[in-house]
């Protein structure tokens, strides 16, 4: 049963890469197709719409795929469009840090006299610090709801601090709100 399977995904995959449609063009842009497949964006459902009946949109999203598990270095290998995270059953009871899916990111949380504080920190193997670390972005840390819960820039150590500004504890707070976060550049104004 697992063999049919098998065909049948590999089936409909060629199908789907291989037919073409008049007047069809990409319908979305290499920056939502690389959010999805890094897991720090849901396609919404007209999003998922697109990607279905555009075949070259399909067969982008699956060469930014093949790019991204192959490690290939490109021209702007330094481009970076955020990292998600996620809350493991082991991070439930006190919660100290997190680390994104990618490796790149780590958050502490400590616990002040004034309350909880985050410290969102880059780790210098990611390819894209320098160019952060030059252009110092204003960074966004958002939980499985989407909501900000800190905003930044990193300093010369790669680092951005403040207070926790979520009315609980960080633990808690992640299992409220899907037990998932992004950290992503805020859009330019």
């Amino acid at each position: 049963m697992k063999r049919t399977d098998e065909l049948d995904r590999k089936l409909q995959e060629r199908l789907s890469t291989g037919r073409r449609i008049e007047g069809d063009r990409l319908m979305l842009p290499d920056a939502v197709l690389r959010a999805a497949l890094e897991g720090t964006r849901a396609l919404t459902a007209n999003e998922r719409a697109a990607l279905q009946a555009s075949p070259l949109t399909v067969r982008r999203l699956r060469e930014l795929a093949i790019a991204r598990r192959a490690g290939s270095k490109a021209v702007n290998d330094d481009a970076w469009f955020g990292s998600g995270g996620m809350l493991r059953a082991a991070d439930a009871s006190v919660l100290t840090r997190l680390a994104t899916d990618d490796g790149h990111w780590i958050l502490h949380f400590s616990q002040e006299e004034d309350g909880w504080h985050i410290c969102l920190q880059l780790l210098a193997r990611a390819p894209f610090t320098a160019r952060l670390l030059r252009e110092r972005p204003v960074l966004s840390v958002t939980d499985g709801a989407g909501a900000v819960l800190f905003r930044g820039r990193l300093d010369a150590d790669g680092e951005c601090e403040g207070l926790w500004t979520a009315p609980h504890p960080p633990a808690q707070h992640f299992q409220q709100h899907g037990a998932r976060f992004a950290v992503r550049p805020e859009p330019l104004a």
